[in-house]
């Protein structure tokens, strides 16, 4: 499945914890936090000003290679 970015933070964390690293490396380092557990990661792009697009490509690139 792929990760688009209206999926909440949470859900994918549950389904691909070993992304952690990319979300990490991205520059979202709250993932823990309540905000994840109800954020989309274009809203968390958006507060955090980083490029979700990337983000997302980056997710679905790594999923790709290690599907």
């Amino acid at each position: 499945m792929a990760i688009t970015k209206d999926m909440i933070i949470a859900d994918v964390l549950n389904e691909h914890q070993d992304t952690v690293p990319i979300f990490m490396n991205s520059g979202l380092h709250c993932l823990g936090c309540a905000m994840a557990h109800g954020e989309t990661i274009e809203q968390a792009c958006m507060v955090h000003g980083l490029d979700c697009d990337a983000l997302v490509d980056a997710l679905n690139n790594y999923l790709g290679e290690n599907a």
